[in-house]
């Protein structure tokens, strides 16, 4: 096996990574508008996208795996690029380093969007709550307590019941 599979399968997560980036970049517009519909749809777009790109990622491990096995190589549990870069000859490893970067900077930039939609949705939830307390009628605490107004105690006469027992 040669690397160009496992070249290949890298281009495909980044396109992958770049695509989701994408749905990032629009949800972060719906939740600025507050279209919940459109949120709904880019979130089963980014579940499809996160299945592919769980599955690519395994098909890379796979590839890495039969890579170092064919050169003799024991391959780790879970093989990372790394590994592999470090059992290339120069050329092929000048390219799959050039690879993994794209594909590390893709990653960086939707960790960010993702952190900025975080932020954003958490700041829409606070305003929800402050719009709701906002309307939401105050009701007094009808409590028992020992003092009447200014903290004097209140005497026998001219308090009212609330609760009338005898009913």
């Amino acid at each position: 096996m040669t690397t160009d599979t496992i070249l290949s399968i890298l281009d495909n997560l980044e396109k992958l990574h770049k695509s989701l980036l994408r749905i990032a970049n629009e949800k972060s517009e719906l939740i600025k508008n507050g279209d919940i519909k459109g949120i709904d749809q880019l979130l089963i777009d980014e579940q499809a996208h996160l299945a592919a790109i769980v599955q690519m990622d395994q098909s890379r491990q796979k590839a890495v795996s039969t890579y170092l096995e064919g050169k003799g190589i024991a391959a780790p549990m879970n093989p990372t690029i790394t590994d592999l870069i470090e059992a290339t000859p120069v050329p092929e490893s000048e390219q799959l380093t050039e690879a993994r970067d794209r594909l590390l900077h893709a990653i960086h930039e939707l960790k960010w969007q993702n952190d900025l939609n975080q932020k954003l949705t958490y700041q829409s939830l606070q305003f929800v709550n402050l719009s709701l307390d906002m309307v939401r009628p105050r009701t007094e605490s009808v409590t028992y307590s020992k003092s009447g107004i200014n903290g004097k105690k209140a005497t026998g006469t001219g308090t009212i019941a609330t609760f009338d027992s005898q009913a």
